[in-house]
């Protein structure tokens, strides 16, 4: 299997951008110059072990921390702090209050940002605890539902704020194989209907190619970029091909510096090991993107 480069959407500006992107805590530096863009109805996965900052990544686009270098914006606006166009979603499973029923949890930040009055913020959290499939519990408090039922309050939580971008920060990490699978395979089937621009964070391979229609590829510590892949013909249908599995051993040689794809873009990779941790594949025009 080879990679090649193509190219962006021609005339489309992307939604959210980062350009050369540094991230520090303190005297250690997370990330370092770290470039990409994410479009109107993207599936856009951050890819790294641990340690490489995708997660600082997705923190700093939702306005929590701030680049030491390089600038995050949206719709060409630096992001300076949190906002109702980005809405966060966590691993941790006690990201809901415990004392508000489901209904409660889901209209909250609607109410919080007066969006919407009582009666509005119902109907919409009415409607999107049933498009997560928790129809019935939305009188039921957190400490009474399943990991995955947690997971689902909390995406229905944030698409009824109907963000510009959904931040997902590992969200199904801490959840049972069967439960996760599950979980990927209903918010695949949601964005199939809604078309939501989704950053995804994960450390797994087989999950960035499931979630995914583009996945970035970070170097571990500091993360750097080490390639951006185009995964859209990859999902649950697939996994466990020969295609799926020749494509995940790729991803992990590229992770890892085993085999690297060549600047010039053609279809051959280089021998391992001779291309340095910062460098990015380049299209003539720039462009670091590659496909599977």
């Amino acid at each position: 299997m080879s990679f090649q480069v193509v190219r962006p959407p021609v005339g489309v500006a992307p939604l959210l951008k980062a350009e050369g992107v540094s991230l520090e805590y303190g005297a250690t530096r997370a990330t370092h110059d770290v470039s990409f863009d994410v479009y109107r109805g993207d599936r856009f996965v951050l890819l790294g072990p641990s340690g490489c900052g995708k997660s600082s990544l997705l923190k700093a686009a939702a306005g929590f921390i701030k680049p030491v270098a390089g600038r995050i914006s949206i719709d060409g606006k630096t992001v300076e702090g949190p906002g109702p166009d980005r809405i966060v979603v966590f691993q941790e499973f006690d990201q809901l209050p415990p004392w508000k029923t489901v209904k409660e949890n889901v209209m909250f930040p609607l109410l919080m940002t007066r969006r919407l009055n009582k009666h509005e913020a119902e109907q919409r959290a009415m409607h999107w605890i049933a498009k997560v499939g928790l129809g019935g519990f939305e009188n039921a408090h957190p400490h009474t539902l399943s990991g995955g039922m947690k997971q689902r309050v909390a995406i229905a939580r944030a698409l009824a704020m109907q963000p510009e971008v959904l931040l997902m920060d590992e969200p199904f990490a801490a959840l049972d194989a069967l439960t996760r699978r599950n979980m990927q395979e209903e918010l695949g089937r949601l964005w199939e209907e809604l078309r939501f621009t989704l950053l995804f964070v994960t450390h797994s391979i087989e999950e960035a190619l499931v979630v995914g229609n583009r996945i970035l590829l970070l170097s571990p510590h500091p993360g750097q970029v080490r390639a951006e892949l185009n995964s859209h013909q990859f999902g649950l249908h697939s996994a466990g091909s020969e295609e799926f599995q020749a494509a995940a051993q790729r991803i992990h040689g590229l992770l890892f510096g085993v085999t690297v794809v060549p600047a010039n873009a053609g279809t051959h990779a280089e021998a391992p090991g001779t291309r340095p941790m910062d460098s990015r594949l380049h299209g003539n025009d720039g462009v670091a993107e590659a496909r599977l």
